[in-house]
């Protein structure tokens, strides 16, 4: 007896320490959710982890009791004497403690199946609120919604029975052992009537659940990959679905075999519906689907799954939204001029000259300030600045207290005083200044804003940092930013924060964190608060663990804020006939909701961007208090949003195939696709070229660009990626997405004729490199002690011809300060390097400028002619024009260029009276 209640005391002990620490984490997520104004979402998630939970637990330790009160209460009845030990105190035992020893077992028990079962609150959730998808699949007319929402709940039932199932055998096989019923030292080994009919009745709830899975299993035909098709194929649907009726029906016949054994008490029919069920496996699932698709289908494999291969190609489609791609054809021409890169200055203005690794180093040499400051990420953006739609990069300059000295690394230092960022820098694209530096459209701290938006609230308190929490309205003000040899401080009165002022507040986060300083520290006072969950991923994951966030969250100036935007996505891995991405098998993914954080106040809104999505709108009924219409993002903050580059990279990677509409275009593999490979660039770890030939050949990866697309009247941002044949350098086509306005989210890819040769980048950077000019260049500076680093190379479509850019930064050998010093252009089979963009469009098209014949019909030699001709005025404005452009100054050269029309026709009508 004293052994019992010791025991009972000890389980006591660790259920309350195991309890306060759960009840101290949902206090604080309990008081953070309330700060942030989403205790409505706090409290529904909640619900469903704990009444999963205790449902999961009261079940699952009821069905284990009962199978081991069942064993107790036969067991014992066998004469053979016990062996072991534990066997013999266990014979010792009184009833009531063997049964409180079941009792406990069983509770144990039940809390592992709860526990397994608490990671599918998700599931629970999306199948209580499911939404229908609003199309049948093409196999047995059931919903797409019933895929994506029910049937993951039934097989999370499924498994939860089976584990249920286990551990009450275990349980009941341990009693029937301990008391003599299951002898294994017996030869033959023995088992009691008792214990076998239990068995029996163990293994026909067994096979009942093998029979309602093998009625799951025809679902999962349409998840299933032959190689040739995802989905269900021929073979599947011929032999795979009838065996599944067939094992279902064996696995019931077995299930009543065992059922008649608990009379017979033997082992011989137990045994048999295993073996019926072996069998039956084996020879119908294993042998007969292998050999009917090597023996029918292989011989005239085309035919037969190119019904199913056209449901893989709309239905992969549809998951990944690529039924929206519009087909346009870009016929390529050799036109381009001049005055056809006037026409579109917005595009040639915006072309990008600053890869992000050099464009890193670069602002965290100039505009860092302090080894404390950090530019985690160069982000892209676009903004109306002076009158023009311009591309610019921007960074925050984020503070990491890590890289204070190690003596300055204290608890006040980490979470007191030193508490936020400030600032951010933003440069144009294409510009540089005559040093080969980037111009500032913003810079400094205070930020200073020359020609970019004005920023009046530069303190950034969340952001891409490690998590760290931050106590803020103490009792020391916080460093603000360094003026001089002096510091400015101030104190944050944002809307962010949990009180932590009361001594239990106090207490709860020191417990929380594991860390006295909170409680003990003078520093903290009544109005203290404690920022939590600075870093913005982690802190839209707490609120909605259920999306999948975009790698690159990135930062926009609005209304002189700061504010960050992440894209997130709804996903599933239960879409049917979809092809699965390699990264977790996922095939269905939708840029389903735009997250707004306030880096100052710590506010986070989730807004709705695709309001048909089905997961989405199956989320909004389980949290509507979480979710907020586009339309309520600010008009002005709704204008920096653009097309997320995971989810094009997914679609990109998918399109290189499933562009093919034909089952035997696509079976054969005619028309496949593949990304460019870029030899010339230089990644950030090693700035080496990549050698060509060899594996670690990077492939191209999408960019964003201003341009003014085929057809369309004015420039806009579009995220777009060159694709080439399979094994074939050449460029066969281009992808892109549109981001602005009511175009957002459109898919189009221009394809060019097949019967034409169009460089691809691969082919250029060979063009490059066999380039004497360039490459003595290269090598001298190489020679001189600078380092020569190679830009990634852009493709330009302008009208119907398409251009190559590629900026060159040189970087002293021991220096960390890359400069922008040349641009190389390259057009049909000219290639050129010169210092800026315009000198070099300039040099490239200078044997393709208009038809303004130097020495004009009826006019005499350039050095003869008359001041006053028409002839000779035209020549000075394309020589001044031609002067704007190697300068950079497009204004200039529009001016002169207008200019020139009005004497080319004079000459034009002279000309013609000749």
């Amino acid at each position: 007896m004293p052994t019992k209640r010791v025991a009972f005391l000890a389980a006591i002990v660790v259920a309350c320490a195991i309890g306060l620490m759960r009840a101290g984490d949902l206090l604080v997520g309990w008081l953070w959710f309330s700060s942030v104004g989403y205790a409505d979402v706090f409290r529904t998630s909640f619900a469903a982890r704990a009444g999963l939970f205790v449902i999961a637990f009261v079940l699952s330790t009821a069905a284990i009791w009962l199978s081991g009160a069942l064993a107790l209460r036969v067991a014992g009845r066998a004469t053979v004497p016990p062996a072991a030990p534990v066997q013999r105190l266990t014979r010792a035992a009184a009833p009531s403690s063997r049964q409180w020893l079941v009792g406990v077992a069983a509770g144990l028990a039940g809390l592992l199946a709860a526990a397994v079962q608490l990671g599918q609150w998700e599931v629970l959730l999306r199948f209580l609120y499911q939404v229908p998808f609003g199309e049948p699949d093409p196999v047995f007319g059931h919903d797409i919604g019933f895929y994506l929402f029910s049937l993951p709940f039934w097989l999370a039932v499924r498994n939860w029975l089976l584990l249920v199932l286990f551990l009450a055998a275990v349980l009941a096989a341990a009693v029937y052992w301990l008391h003599g019923d299951i002898d294994f030292d017996g030869r033959p080994p023995r088992v009691t009537p008792a214990a076998i009919a239990h068995a029996s009745a163990l293994l026909g709830l067994f096979l009942v659940l093998k029979t309602g899975s093998y009625f799951l299993d025809r679902y999962l035909l349409l998840y299933s990959d032959n190689g040739v098709v995802v989905g269900a194929g021929y073979t599947d649907l011929a032999v795979r679905l009838p065996v599944l009726w067939l094992l279902a029906g064996l696995a019931a016949a077995g299930a009543i075999l065992c059922g008649l054994n608990l009379r017979q008490r033997r082992w011989r029919l137990p045994l048999g519906a295993v073996a019926l069920l072996a069998g039956g496996w084996f020879v119908f699932a294993a042998l007969a689907p292998s050999i009917f698709q090597r023996l029918h289908v292989k011989p005239s494999e085309l035919a037969l799954e190119a019904p199913y291969i056209a449901r893989n190609l709309a239905l992969t489609r549809q998951a990944y939204g690529l039924q929206q791609v519009a087909v346009t054809a870009f016929p390529v021409k050799d036109e381009l001029d001049l005055a056809a890169l006037e026409a579109n200055r917005e595009t040639i203005d915006n072309i990008r000259l600053w890869d992000w690794q050099p464009l890193a180093a670069t602002y965290a040499q100039l505009q860092e300030i302090r080894t404390y400051y950090k530019f985690l990420d160069i982000d892209i953006d676009r903004y109306h600045l002076q009158g023009t739609y311009q591309q610019v990069t921007l960074s925050a300059r984020e503070l990491e207290p890590e890289l204070l000295p190690a003596n300055a690394q204290t608890w006040v230092n980490l979470h007191l005083l030193f508490t936020h960022g400030n600032g951010v820098v933003m440069s144009p694209v294409t510009r540089k200044t005559s040093e080969g530096l980037p111009v500032f459209y913003l810079q400094d701290i205070p930020p200073v804003a020359t020609g970019g938006p004005p920023v009046r609230e530069p303190r950034l308190y969340f952001g891409q940092g490690r998590e760290r929490y931050a106590i803020v309205k103490g009792s020391t003000p916080e460093f603000d930013y360094p003026r001089g040899k002096d510091n400015v401080y101030a104190s944050y009165d944002g809307a962010d924060g949990v009180a932590v002022g009361s001594m239990a507040r106090r207490s709860l986060f020191s417990w929380y964190y594991g860390d006295p300083n909170i409680l003990l520290s003078d520093y903290v006072t009544a109005e203290s608060r404690i920022l939590l969950h600075r870093n913005i991923r982690d802190r839209a994951r707490t609120l909605a663990p259920f999306l999948q966030l975009d790698h690159d969250p990135y930062i926009v100036v609005n209304e002189g804020r700061l504010f960050w935007i992440q894209d997130a996505y709804t996903t599933s891995t239960w879409f049917p006939y979809a092809q699965p991405q390699s990264s977790g098998g996922l095939n269905y993914i939708r840029n389903s909701v735009k997250i707004v954080v306030d880096a100052y106040n710590g506010t986070i809104d989730f807004h709705v961007s695709d309001t048909e999505d089905p997961i989405l709108r199956t989320w909004r009924r389980v949290f509507p208090e979480l979710f907020k219409p586009m339309a309520a993002m600010p008009a002005d903050l709704r204008q920096h949003i653009r097309y997320p580059e995971d989810l094009f990279l997914v679609q990109a990677q998918l399109y290189r195939a499933y562009h093919m509409d034909s089952p035997e275009v696509f079976y054969n593999r005619e028309d496949l696709w593949q990304f460019p490979r870029q030899h010339g660039a230089l990644d950030e770890a090693d700035a080496r070229p990549r050698l060509v030939g060899t594996r670690d050949v990077p492939r191209m990866a999408p960019y964003y660009m201003i341009m003014k697309l085929p057809g369309e009247s004015h420039a806009e941002l579009v995220l777009m990626l060159p694709m080439v044949p399979n094994q074939r350098d050449n460029m066969i086509a281009w992808l892109a997405a549109r981001c602005d306005g009511a175009d957002y989210g459109k898919l189009v890819v221009f394809e060019f004729p097949k019967d034409k040769l169009v460089y691809g980048p691969f082919q250029i950077e060979a063009r490059i490199q066999q380039n004497t000019e360039i490459s003595q260049q290269i090598s001298l500076w190489n020679q001189m002690g600078s380092r020569v680093i190679r830009g990634h190379l852009l493709v330009v479509p302008v009208d119907n011809s398409i251009l190559y850019v590629s900026p060159l930064y040189l970087r002293a050998a021991t220096g960390q300060l890359p400069e922008l010093k040349r641009v190389i252009a390259a057009y049909g089979d000219r290639v050129v390097m010169e210092e800026t963009l315009g000198a070099a469009l300039a040099a490239l098209f200078r044997d393709h400028e208009p038809a303004v014949p130097r020495r004009p019909v009826g006019v005499a030699p350039r050095e003869q002619a008359p001041p006053d001709t028409p002839a000779r005025q035209a020549l000075a404005h394309y020589d001044r024009a031609l002067e704007r452009l190697k300068a950079g100054d497009w204004a200039g050269f529009g001016a002169e260029f207008d200019a020139l029309g009005p004497l080319l026709e004079a000459l034009s009508r002279a000309e013609d009276g000749r």
